[in-house]
């Protein structure tokens, strides 16, 4: 922005659009949502993926430890 006033006036109010918004685009906005949604999808169903193949596996017929047995 240029410094094109006088001294002892107030400067004036008038920007161009790019001054004004003074800021990226929507468009990076946009992407930069995106791939942090992508990312957190990814990483959680990681912990999810992981938790259950590290979790006790019951038996051919049984239950697993720690678990209650369904009353009939």
């Amino acid at each position: 922005m240029q410094n094109d006033h006088t001294p002892g006036q107030p400067p004036s109010a008038h920007l161009s659009t790019e001054e004004a918004r003074g800021g990226t685009g929507l468009n990076v906005v946009r992407w930069v949502l995106l791939i942090s949604l992508v990312l957190a999808i990814l990483a959680l169903s990681a912990i999810w993926i992981t938790g259950a193949l590290n979790s006790a596996q019951p038996d051919q017929n049984g239950v697993v430890s720690g678990q209650a047995t369904p009353s009939s």
